[in-house]
């Protein structure tokens, strides 16, 4: 059986275990999950938030983080503006970006979900509303969500993966982990 560790991911943590960046100490995934001999399935950016899947099973990793097995990653994005229906029809479409075309994603409008509060809060302009996206992708480019968000005209302001394939946030609070065992 397969070691995987579920762990609410908290802005400006790093997914990786040590940080060798800068000489100011950045907050990593050691201190969050003490678990030895498991590592990241999957990366998610400093400034995003939510599901990280963590194993001590090679194949299971790749399974969970290598693109050709499409597994769905559902993220709750918080953008600047509005969205429409030609923005949304276009994210359901597939966007093209610098380094191709997006495979298309779900996409729905959504009201603002029950989070945690994030620390530091995001920037907030007076003269512009924002609202939420939920959005399906079953691939992986870098920065991909923010991208396709921004080629539409709705830059992110806060980015939160709340599923990979079946596994959810549900029930783990920020910074928490939970062990599951995969057959």
């Amino acid at each position: 059986m397969a070691r995987l560790i579920l762990l609410n991911k908290p802005f400006g943590v790093l997914s990786q275990f040590t940080d060798r960046g800068t000489e100011t100490k950045r907050q990593t995934l050691s201190d969050f999950v003490k678990v030895p001999g498991v590592y990241p399935a999957g990366r998610l950016d400093r400034d995003s938030e939510g599901l990280m899947l963590l194993t001590d099973d090679g194949r299971l990793q790749s399974r969970i983080s290598d693109p050709k097995f499409t597994l769905g990653k559902t993220y709750l994005a918080q953008v600047e503006g509005v969205p429409d229906d030609a923005a949304l029809a276009a994210l359901r479409k597939g966007v093209r970006l610098k380094d191709g075309l997006t495979r298309p994603a779900q996409t729905e409008a959504i009201d603002p979900p029950d989070l945690w509060p994030r620390d530091p809060p995001i920037r907030v302009r007076k003269s512009v509303p924002d609202s939420w996206i939920r959005l399906t992708i079953r691939e992986g480019k870098n920065r991909q969500v923010r991208r396709m968000t921004a080629a539409v005209g709705l830059p992110t302001l806060r980015l939160v993966r709340w599923s990979v394939g079946d596994w959810t946030l549900d029930g783990l609070g920020l910074g928490e982990t939970r062990e599951e065992f995969v057959p």
